[in-house]
């Protein structure tokens, strides 16, 4: 479901990228518009494989369909690659426009046209800018969609010529109900700090781009802090709670090799890297910098709990990923 969702997005994405590019046919190379149209064709067909196949454990011509897998898997994280540097390079641009003559700009609009006149491969109509903005915002449904993609193509491959018992008694069908009690209250209480927090997403957003005041700007970043602080707290101490109420509900540990559940846990572990990284480099920043306001000490806090929920959860999660269904 999560990969449909976002092979919707890219193909969208596609489209715009398709009605962009079309718009400078006559300065641009014919491979910047068949790319995208290639790009969707193997979005449909790479999902459309995933949905019929992603649970095979396939026994027959194992090293081609490992190959194949591998070439699939290699080709969403090229994808992947791709689009972190389209991105990139829009937002440079984008930087650079603001931030340069307009004929420094228009010397490096000519990297890569054909054309002579720089003019030519303006965006100046409606429809173009449209295109232009709705295929960058919708870059990050792309660069989900590969890894999402490069995930299941990857437990695919360790999958190859895996036997399975069928008959163990750890393979159960859980059932959920959204309206039991407690699934509701922790439902209701999720969407509640979501809704929150885009608000105060927004306010700061809208307070610290549009006010030239340093007081608004600084009311904008404490309430921000604050806000963040408070989640990570609860977070962390939800996650504790689940932590102890393991070691109360006596279960059996799932000790079989799982190629998803190890990918899953390598993923948390990759991923939180990234945020382990600059809360630490953001401690050492703060801790280094002069004077210490009341900001530098909500950003050293923030940063503190950022590594504390990211410890907390990952324990929790990785517990819960080697527990027995009841």
């Amino acid at each position: 479901g999560g990969l449909i969702l976002f092979a919707i997005f890219s193909l969208v994405m596609d489209v715009f990228k398709i009605g962009y590019y079309s718009s400078f046919y006559s300065c641009l190379s014919a491979i910047k518009i068949i790319y995208p149209i290639v790009q969707a064709i193997f979005v449909v067909v790479q999902t459309y494989f995933l949905w019929v196949s992603a649970k095979d454990c396939i026994h027959v011509h194992l090293n081609v369909t490992r190959c194949g897998l591998m070439l699939t898997l290699t080709t969403n994280l090229a994808v992947w690659m791709s689009a972190v540097t389209d991105e990139s390079v829009h937002k440079a641009h984008s930087k650079l426009k603001k931030n340069m003559t307009e004929e420094i700009f228009r010397w490096l609009l000519k990297v890569g046209m054909r054309s002579s006149s720089v003019q030519e491969c303006n965006c100046n109509s409606q429809i173009c800018q449209i295109f232009k903005n709705g295929y960058f915002w919708l870059y990050p449904f792309n660069i989900e969609y590969s890894l999402f993609a490069s995930a299941m193509v990857y437990v695919m491959w360790k999958n190859v010529g895996r036997f399975i018992d069928h008959h163990s008694h750890h393979i159960q069908r859980l059932k959920f109900r959204l309206f039991r009690r407690t699934f509701f209250v922790g439902i209701m209480l999720g969407l509640i700090i979501l809704v929150s927090g885009l608000g105060v997403l927004i306010l700061y957003e809208v307070q610290v781009n549009s006010s030239t005041e340093s007081s608004k700007k600084s009311q904008a970043l404490t309430m921000y802090y604050i806000f963040n602080i408070v989640c990570l707290s609860l977070m962390s101490l939800v996650c504790i709670g689940g932590s102890v109420i393991y070691r109360y509900d006596k279960r059996d540990m799932d000790r079989h090799k799982n190629p998803t559940r190890t990918l899953d846990v390598a993923l948390l572990m990759g991923a939180a890297l990234g945020q382990y990284a600059i809360s630490y480099y953001s401690i050492v920043a703060i801790v280094a910098s002069t004077p210490r306001d009341t900001i530098s000490a909500l950003n050293l806090t923030y940063a503190l709990l950022m590594i504390a929920q990211h410890t907390f959860q990952n324990i929790f999660i990785i517990e819960g990923l080697h527990r027995q269904p009841p």
